[in-house]
């Protein structure tokens, strides 16, 4: 497992898109190789995502050959609503890249058999050749994805019915009107991340402090969903200083002793420009 710690969220940002953009590179995808990704929504890869759309309009970075499996989706929001996870990726990142559309995948909380939706993603998944990369992001009380606090550490795609922490945290998106905020969503389980080759998850913020406490420093906890890539082969956690509040000092420094090992996985970044 390794913990990066940035000074600041621009920068962890960054660190998480130059990795992204070295990992790509170095896969050497093709129209018979595809690499294939897992993306979160919300604010915290917003910035890593406008620095993607950076690379690749510098013509250092392709998504012609990326498939991509998005975590969630509200369920009965549609597709078009501004706050539909589909339209924060297209309207965010998917338009502003080369990825063809048709390997774009988004769950759609709006069909009307939603168990069959959610078996039919974990089929495309595996018939894609499984992740490579799955980026995620996780709430103030650690779940990722829509795992809620008491969630299988070993669950697959299926609907899920919101916590109220999250349906609040939520309403800001829709006027701080809860009766706005849908209360069920689809969402990728956490045995569908653990599946990964590799997962990348970023915590910002002071406020995903102690959540980042209970994902490195406490042990595994379905209370804390998080804490269930501890026991993955290859994590990475990329975080900012103010997400490192409630961790230990001297958790902090070994860590930050580590980052000259860390750094050398971005530098130097890659560009296809070389290739």
């Amino acid at each position: 497992m390794r913990l990066v710690i940035l000074e600041d969220y621009d920068l962890a940002s960054e660190w998480a898109a130059k990795y992204i953009r070295n990992r790509i590179i170095q896969f050497k995808p093709s129209a018979e190789r595809y690499f294939t990704m897992g993306l979160p929504t919300g604010s915290t890869p917003y910035g890593c995502y406008q620095k993607l759309i950076e690379y690749y309009r510098s013509g250092d970075i392709s998504f012609k050959y990326v498939k991509t499996f998005n975590m969630d989706e509200y369920v009965g929001l549609p597709r078009g609503h501004p706050e539909s996870y589909h339209s924060y990726m297209w309207n965010n990142f998917f338009k502003h890249i080369d990825i063809d559309p048709a390997n774009a995948h988004v769950l759609d909380g709006n069909v009307e058999d939603l168990e069959a939706e959610c078996q039919a993603y974990e089929q495309k998944i595996s018939e894609a050749g499984g992740i490579e990369l799955f980026v995620g992001g996780i709430g103030p009380d650690g779940h990722i994805a829509f795992n809620e606090p008491g969630s299988s550490l070993v669950s697959r795609t299926r609907v899920k019915t919101l916590a109220n922490d999250t349906i609040v945290a939520n309403a800001r998106f829709f006027g701080n009107d809860l009766s706005k905020v849908p209360t069920m969503a689809l969402t990728v389980g956490v045995g569908t991340v653990m599946d990964a080759k590799e997962v990348m998850i970023l915590i910002t913020g002071a406020h995903k402090a102690f959540a980042l406490y209970k994902a490195i420093e406490e042990g595994v906890n379905h209370m804390w969903t998080v804490s269930a890539f501890q026991q993955h082969p290859c994590t990475n956690f990329i975080c900012d200083e103010d997400a490192t509040l409630e961790l230990r000092v001297k958790t902090v420094k070994y860590f930050k002793g580590l980052m000259h090992v860390h750094n050398r996985l971005v530098d130097p970044v890659l560009s296809i420009k070389d290739q």
